[in-house]
C-alpha cells in the first residue's frame, strides 16, 4: 500500500511517499481503508521532535531514541472498513467510520488496523470523509477538558487559541453547554471565531485579555501560549484553569500556583475515547457543532501540508485526502 512515512526526525522534507506492506487485522481489529486524515499539531511535533527540554527524555523514550518508533503518522482519520477480525462484534465490512488512533498514527497510509475497543465510531451520514476526519483530535481534546470544568449555563469562559483545531471545537462546545464565551485569536481569525458562536472576540495582537478587567469562571488555553500569571489574574477566586499543552515545567508552575490559591488548575493529556466521539457525532447530527477545515491536500503533497501547519496559523483543521 502507499503511505507517507518518516524514518528520522526533522523538517517536513523527512516525509516520503513509499510502498509499504498492507497490514492484516488481528482477531479483535478492523482493517480500515483510509479516505482522509489530517495534519495536527501532534503530528508536527512528533515529526520534528519539537518538545520542551524538560520533556525531552520522556518524549525520546516514548517516540524512539534513534528514530521514530512509529513511521506512519496521522492521529485521526475517516474511512471504510474493508475487513474485520473473527472476534469483532460492533463493526462490519462496509461500515464508514472515523477514528482517533492518536500517537499510534496510521492515518497517512492507505490502510490501517484498529482495535474495535479503540476510539472509533460510525461516522455521521451528513458528513463526508474529509469532514469526519477533522473531528477526533480537536473535538475529543476540547470535550475532555471542558467536561472537567463542569461548565453550566451562564458561566463565563475564555478560550485562548480559539481558531485552532481544539479552539474551534471548544468555542462551539462551551456555547452548547450554555456558557458566555470569549475567544482569543489573531486579527485574521476574528470573524471565524465569531461565526462559531463566541459572544466576544479579543485580538491578542492588539489587546491583552488580562488587562480589560474581565473575570472568568473558566480559562482554557488550547495552545500553551497564554501567560499563567495573566490567566490566574483573570480567574474568579474559585475559577478553573485548563491547560491543553501542559509540559513538565508548566505542570510544576501550575501545582505551585494551585497550592497558593483556591483556584483549580488542570493539565495533562486528553485520552482518546469512543464515548467522546459518539457524543460529538450526536451534536454534529443535531447541527450543534461542525468541523472547521482550513485547507485540503492530497497525500502526495504531505510535505507542503506540514510546511503550512508548521507556521502555526492554521484555522481549524488541515485535511489530507488519502
Amino acid at each position: 500500500m502507499k503511505a507517507a512515512i518518516y524514518t528520522k526526525y526533522g523538517s517536513p522534507e523527512v516525509l516520503e511517499i513509499k510502498e509499504v506492506e498492507k497490514p492484516t487485522p488481528k482477531d479483535n481489529e478492523v482493517l480500515v481503508k483510509v479516505h482522509a486524515t489530517t495534519v495536527t499539531a501532534g503530528d508536527v511535533r512528533m515529526r520534528g521532535f519539537k518538545v520542551p527540554l524538560s520533556y525531552w527524555l520522556f518524549a525520546r523514550i516514548a517516540l524512539g531514541f534513534r528514530g521514530p518508533r512509529i513511521s506512519i503518522l496521522g492521529g485521526e482519520l475517516a474511512g471504510e472498513i474493508e475487513s474485520v477480525g473473527i472476534d469483532v462484534k460492533n463493526f462490519k465490512k462496509g461500515d464508514q467510520v472515523f477514528a482517533y488512533p492518536g500517537h499510534h498514527g496510521g492515518g497517512y497510509g492507505e490502510y490501517v488496523c484498529l482495535s474495535e475497543d479503540s476510539a472509533i465510531a460510525i461516522k455521521s451520514s451528513n458528513l463526508n470523509f474529509e469532514e469526519a476526519a477533522a473531528i477526533s483530535f480537536g473535538g475529543n481534546t476540547a470535550l475532555h477538558f471542558l467536561k472537567q470544568a463542569n461548565i453550566q449555563k451562564g458561566k463565563k469562559v475564555l478560550i485562548y487559541g480559539a481558531s485552532g483545531s481544539v479552539g474551534t471545537y471548544a468555542v462551539q462546545l462551551a456555547k452548547y453547554f450554555g456558557a458566555e464565551v470569549t475567544g482569543v485569536c489573531s486579527t485574521t481569525n476574528k470573524d471565524l471565531v465569531k461565526s462559531l458562536g463566541a459572544d466576544k472576540v479579543i485580538d491578542y495582537t492588539k489587546e491583552n485579555f488580562s488587562k480589560n478587567g474581565e473575570i472568568y469562571d473558566v480559562i482554557l488555553d488550547t495552545v500553551g501560549k497564554a501567560s499563567l500569571s495573566d490567566c490566574m489574574r483573570s480567574l474568579k477566586e474559585e475559577g478553573i484553569y485548563l491547560q491543553v499543552v501542559a509540559t513538565p515545567a508548566v505542570s510544576i508552575q501550575m501545582k505551585w500556583a494551585g497550592m497558593n490559591s483556591d483556584k483549580t488548575l488542570i493539565g495533562g493529556t486528553a485520552v482518546p475515547k469512543s464515548e467522546n466521539l459518539l457524543f460529538l457525532k450526536e451534536l454534529i447530527e443535531e447541527g450543534e457543532i461542525k468541523p472547521v477545515i482550513d485547507r485540503k491536500y492530497p497525500l502526495e503533497q504531505i510535505v507542503e501540508a506540514h510546511r503550512y501547519v508548521d507556521k502555526g496559523h492554521k484555522k481549524g483543521n488541515v485535511v489530507i485526502n488519502v
